[in-house]
């Protein structure tokens, strides 16, 4: 299997990378590292002219070990995981468990690095990369990575379930400034394959990731709803706060207000044999709502049923 799955049995959104695309990023990597250590090389040559044959040696070490081994290093650490290749490739390197890098990965790997792709010509990469079922090199099954694809197809992409009706709008004044994007998307994650999951480890991971939310909002869960139905509940909250965020601008710019400095213009009245006097007001379809959608809850499943007989499931239970 290809995706990557937790100790939790949680299957994430995200896949290995192979050689071809691994290969193009390396070689994107290591031309600009050359160019820079080019560049620098011939700079510290001219400034160091006047030292001695230890010195420039002592000088050109440092700057080899300084661009081509110091340089990945801090990129993979402070880009978490993304070098320029790996950018324009769309990769990125992650923890065994999905998470971002630190500093100790990425050092492992830019010393591993050096022996396996620049000192074998990249040969044992290749091979290390073939033989893993996971296409890892050897610097990644030292340090604990893998390099993942960040763009995959769109078609693969899953829904986050809708929560019960009951509680759509009950978290309106919920503070989810303090939710860090990973914690969003651990839970879009277990929410997209939670009927993947055994229904133990689906609950205890229900449970794990509430107590998260609750840790970062203040607010704790309302008694008798479902840890899942609440994180689902709260993901709707903060996709409808987004949609409303955006639409906010739109709206504004459609709707002008004139200063109030601004003078009055009379508008002319029409006579009154020209206006229709009672009846309903002229247009198309103005003055008329639209028919309800009637919603009919049905056993535990917690299924939406509206007028025209189509259901569609939520999966969640309403409390009793």
């Amino acid at each position: 299997m290809d995706e990557l799955v937790t100790g939790d049995a949680v299957v994430l959104g995200l896949r290995p990378a192979r050689l071809p695309s691994r290969a193009l990023a390396i070689a994107i990597d290591l031309a600009v590292l050359l160019a820079v250590f080019v560049l620098l090389s011939v700079g510290l040559a001219v400034a160091t002219v006047t030292l001695d044959d230890a010195a420039a040696a002592a000088v050109a070490v440092a700057t080899f070990l300084l661009v081509l081994v110091g340089g990945p290093v801090s990129v993979e650490t402070l880009s978490q995981g993304r070098s320029l290749g790996k950018l324009a490739c769309g990769l990125r390197v992650v923890r065994d468990d999905g998470g971002p890098i630190r500093f100790r990965h990425a050092l492992v790997r830019g010393a591993m690095g050096v022996v396996e792709i620049m000192g074998t010509f990249g040969v044992v990469g290749c091979i290390a990369s073939l033989v893993s079922a996971r296409g890892r090199r050897l610097g990644d099954v030292f340090a604990g990575t893998l390099v993942v694809r960040e763009r995959v197809p769109a078609g693969r992409g899953v829904a986050v379930p809708p929560p019960p009706p009951w509680l759509v709008g009950r978290f309106a004044q919920l503070d989810l400034s303090g939710v860090p994007d990973g914690l969003w998307l651990a839970v879009r994650q277990y929410l997209t394959r939670m009927n993947q999951l055994d229904a133990t480890v689906r609950g205890s991971l229900a449970e794990r990731l509430s107590e998260d939310l609750v840790a970062r909002t203040g607010v704790p869960v309302p008694p008798g709803v479902p840890a899942a139905a609440y994180l689902a509940a709260v993901v709707n909250e903060r996709q409808a706060r987004d949609v409303r965020r955006m639409s906010a601008p739109a709206a504004g710019r459609g709707d002008r207000v004139p200063e109030p400095s601004a003078p009055a213009v009379p508008v002319p009245r029409e006579p009154a044999g020209d206006r229709p006097v009672g009846g309903p007001p002229s247009g198309d379809g103005a003055g008329t709502t639209a028919p309800p959608v009637l919603y009919e809850k049905s056993g535990a499943g917690g299924a939406r049923k509206d007028g025209d007989g189509a259901r569609a499931s939520t999966g969640f239970a309403p409390p009793a």
